[in-house]
């Protein structure tokens, strides 16, 4: 362990890639929980990641603009496959989409199982390679994602189902090439249950603690420990939840004694 490995360079550009991420997630993972459809951001994740494998497998170049347009149909034909189904099956719309879920990575399986970087690449979508973006490289997913912020807060109680899932889809494709699936469910869920107790707007505000708290913990402790980053941020987000929920419980309890 030495604090030579901080490299401020590399990983202040990778905490602006989580910031961006956090600024959409927090929000869209907040309604995700409400509306009990938790895995929904794993499926969505996974159909842009079938969508990346897809392209690159017919020889399109990885960082390419048809690479981006295979992501982002593949997971609008996923959410609206998943929009049409909680219309005609509600009651099993959870199974539905870890029924979604599997058959995209079986079929990314499929498609990478004769390919010899198949291995890396599936690596590359689950855990992300948020340490190697550049400051330029996060210009366009600003501007999405503040476009995507603005449509949310603004005309969020007009939206109705589609509108949401469309969202949901093209915010969870830029995010999967940004930062991996596994980041992306935990961006979404995680500071969602740490704020769930919590009132609007404070449920905002401690969602966005929560994420922020657990990429910053999670950056440092990748670099000092050198161990890899997407996965460090993970359980840093977990042990940032477990020590919220520590203190919300002992508050909770110092105020019911005072009410006694």
């Amino acid at each position: 362990m030495t604090m030579n490995n901080l490299e401020l360079g590399i990983l202040f550009p990778a905490l602006l890639a989580g910031l961006l991420v956090l600024a959409t997630h927090v929000p869209l993972g907040q309604q995700v929980l409400n509306r009990g459809i938790v895995f929904i951001d794993l499926a969505i994740a996974q159909v842009a990641g079938l969508g990346v494998t897809a392209a690159s497998s017919f020889g399109f170049e990885a960082q390419g603009w048809s690479v981006q347009v295979a992501a982002v149909s593949a997971a609008l034909l996923g959410a609206l496959l998943l929009t049409w189904t909680e219309k005609i099956w509600p009651e099993v719309q959870e199974a539905l989409i870890g029924v979604l879920f599997v058959v995209a990575a079986c079929v990314e399986l499929l498609l990478l199982a004769n390919n010899p970087r198949g291995g890396e690449h599936l690596k590359d979508l689950l855990v992300g390679q948020i340490l190697w973006v550049s400051p330029a490289s996060l210009i366009p997913v600003a501007l999405l994602y503040a476009v995507a912020l603005a449509a949310w807060f603004g005309f969020r109680a007009r939206m109705g189902q589609v509108g949401f899932y469309v969202l949901f889809a093209l915010v969870v494709t830029q995010s999967v090439q940004l930062v991996g699936i596994y980041l992306v469910f935990a961006s979404l869920i995680i500071p969602a249950l740490a704020a769930r107790r919590f009132a609007e707007p404070l449920r905002l505000v401690v969602g966005y603690f929560v994420g922020f708290a657990g990429y910053a913990l999670g950056l440092v402790a990748s670099s000092v420990f050198d161990l890899p980053t997407g996965a460090v941020v993970v359980v840093a987000l977990l042990a940032v939840l477990v020590a919220a929920a520590m203190v919300s419980l002992i508050v909770s309890k110092s105020a019911r004694a005072v009410a006694a």
